[in-house]
């Protein structure tokens, strides 16, 4: 019997936002090429990173990531970068039309869920376009999951 993979970010992950899933229904995820400083690259490959209360936006026709978290590189000294800083992210225009399109029309969230560095080793954002959960939705979710676990044990368990 096969097995369906779980589509993730290919490659090295830096950082997860593991709350996004959680909290959003994934309708597209779309990869992003990220613009980064050097300093920013070191500590993103030493596994720095965060992206707890990151998002993405639109601003005068181009994509920027807000609030996602790289510690200074602390080898740099005085040559070093601002940690949430706004990062811009390389997209087709047609990508960036359609994205910023659907977020102003649909109501929808430009949700950063990882940061990778691709088998060229160039830094990545798996981005997605979401749609936010209600309290019911989360908990609909989560009865699933347990259930669905709940079922494996009684189908190994019986044999």
């Amino acid at each position: 019997m096969a097995t369906k993979k779980k589509k993730g970010p290919p490659g090295n992950v830096v950082a997860q936002n593991r709350k996004a899933r959680h909290n959003y229904f994934i309708r597209e995820d779309v990869e992003a090429g990220l613009m980064l400083t050097g300093t920013e690259v070191k500590s993103l490959r030493l596994g720095r990173g965060s992206l707890v209360d990151a998002y993405a936006a639109d601003e005068d026709g181009e994509l920027y990531l807000y609030n996602a978290d790289i510690p200074r590189y602390e080898q740099a000294g005085p040559n070093n970068h601002e940690p949430k800083r706004k990062r811009k992210m390389l997209l087709h225009r047609r990508e960036i039309a359609r994205l910023s399109g659907a977020v102003n029309r649909k109501g929808m969230a430009l949700v950063p869920l990882a940061i990778y560095f691709n088998k060229r080793g160039l830094a990545k954002v798996q981005l997605a376009l979401a749609e936010g959960k209600h309290q019911y939705d989360k908990r609909e979710t989560t009865k699933a999951r347990d259930w669905g676990r709940q079922k494996a044990r009684l189908m190994r368990d019986k044999g």
